[in-house]
């Protein structure tokens, strides 16, 4: 009988490898994203107290960078939520690709649901961290100014 339940299992063994690929790298995925959110908060309070220090033109080049990393802390938190939720559609699909291959209930319409809601999250994060990435370019240029080569 223990060869039976084996038998039913090693296939979902198979089929969850990729869901479990997924998490690994999104995990990774995260780290960056939560290396990149300290960095900004780690600026802001560096510009938070420069604000006090300067003032006239410097002062609005420092606000306008200051707007600037509260936007990217925004898309950042953004994507780091969606990234969470990939991970949890991923194991929730792990979890469900066992629940029913252990009751024998077949249900192709869960399994398909929580890989697609993975996807997407996985998409939503991605398109917010591609725009972290530009938005930090430009905060670069406002603080480098005329030594940037404009293209």
């Amino acid at each position: 009988m223990l060869a039976v339940e084996t038998s039913k299992l090693v296939p979902v063994l198979q089929t969850s490898v990729s869901p479990v690929v997924l998490i690994s790298g999104v995990g990774l995925l995260l780290l960056t994203m939560t290396n990149r959110l300290g960095r900004i908060v780690d600026r802001t309070r560096s510009l938070a107290l420069r604000m006090r220090e300067v003032d006239g033109e410097e002062r609005e080049r420092v606000a306008a960078q200051l707007g600037i990393l509260e936007d990217r802390a925004h898309m950042l938190r953004r994507s780091i939520t969606s990234a969470g939720f990939c991970v949890l559609f991923a194991a929730l699909l792990v979890i469900s690709l066992f629940i029913t291959a252990l009751v024998g209930v077949d249900i192709p319409w869960l399994i398909a649901a929580f890989f697609i809601l993975s996807l997407v999250s996985l998409v939503v994060s991605l398109v917010d961290f591609l725009r972290d990435v530009n938005r930090s370019l430009e905060a670069t240029s406002l603080e480098a100014g005329e030594y940037w080569r404009k293209k």
